[in-house]
């Protein structure tokens, strides 16, 4: 049997980590997942602008689904330091290897963009960089603080790695760039740590979003988990009441899709009204905002939910 080797560029695999795994069928999707092929105007003007300040975006790396209908409201995911991780999620669709040195013009250029694209909301992401002392702590602090100088009337959301490993001062060196969402996504449940996320720690992904609460209780935290990876209802159930115990405002809550035959398999496609049932449960544990669908990811309607998550909050104070 011949060997697919995804590629990027036609240049190196793209995973070549994963060349070894067994290869999985990849699922037909049922109606409810399938979504237009992208190519409006409006499409075509964000990916121009991306494409012009040199930047990398998630939409592209990790496969969204979502791309056609975020690019042509003009949304983008900004993916800094880099488009190579150097962790190996057997979920993820972003290229793992060697991460070339950090570009320090990176935060200008994310920050003219997000101006020109006059974005009222905007999501800053990463890849994970082991290999900094900081894991690109400082960096992901600059890009904050330029969007801050080029557009202030942008609120901002980042999506950062755990800081495994790295010093207590790394991750504060983000919370006090005073971005308006911290998000750090758990991903899956910890039964399928080892398995789905074996570069990542469950309970340190927790206290590190409890730490963004201990050290500035004004930012909103938000986190997500994929279903349809093999975990059970009880166990999402679970995961809710630790992100409420660390005091998470909004929680995520998506179905896995299988990026190529070398990722993890999806055990089943949930059906909306599981999806349904879900946001009805982690709304009466308190969260502030939920987002519980097939197609919901972490960036997915952001800036809406943002607008909604901040009137939510101020209708509970002022009920308090």
């Amino acid at each position: 049997m011949a060997v697919v080797i995804d590629t990027v560029g036609g240049k190196r695999p793209r995973h070549p980590e994963k060349q070894n795994r067994p290869e999985t069928p990849i699922l037909r999707k049922p109606d409810w997942l399938r979504v237009r092929a992208p190519g409006s105007a409006g499409y075509n003007a964000t990916r121009d602008i991306v494409k012009s300040h040199g930047l990398v975006t998630v939409c592209e790396e990790a496969a969204c689904p979502n791309i056609g209908e975020c690019w042509t409201k003009n949304h983008a995911t900004m993916m800094i330091m880099g488009e190579v991780c150097t962790r190996a999620c057997a979920f993820c669709n972003v290229t793992t290897g060697k991460p070339d040195a950090l570009d320090p013009t990176e935060p200008a250029r994310v920050a003219d963009a997000v101006a020109k694209m006059g974005l009222a909301h905007v999501v800053i992401t990463s890849v994970d960089r082991d290999d900094l002392a900081d894991g690109g702590a400082a960096h992901f602090a600059a890009v904050v603080r330029a969007i801050r100088a080029a557009s202030p009337a942008t609120t901002i959301e980042i999506l950062t790695p755990d800081f495994l490993r790295k010093p207590t001062s790394a991750a504060e060196l983000v919370i006090d760039a005073r971005p308006d969402v911290f998000n750090h996504n758990l991903e899956t449940v910890p039964r399928l740590y080892l398995s789905i996320r074996p570069g990542a720690r469950y309970y340190h992904s927790l206290r590190l979003l409890e730490r963004v609460k201990e050290r500035d209780p004004t930012q909103f935290t938000k986190s997500g988990v994929m279903v349809g990876l093999g975990e059970t209802k009880e166990e999402v159930m679970q995961v809710m009441d630790d992100m409420r115990s660390a005091g998470v405002d909004f929680i995520t809550i998506g179905q896995y899709l299988q990026p190529t035959r070398r990722h993890a398999a999806i055990d089943r496609f949930v059906h909306p009204d599981e999806f349904k049932a879900l946001e009805e449960i982690a709304r009466a544990k308190g969260f502030l905002m939920v987002s519980s669908s097939p197609l919901t990811r972490s960036s997915h309607h952001a800036g809406e939910d943002f607008a909604r998550l901040q009137a939510a909050r101020q209708a509970k104070e002022a009920a308090a």
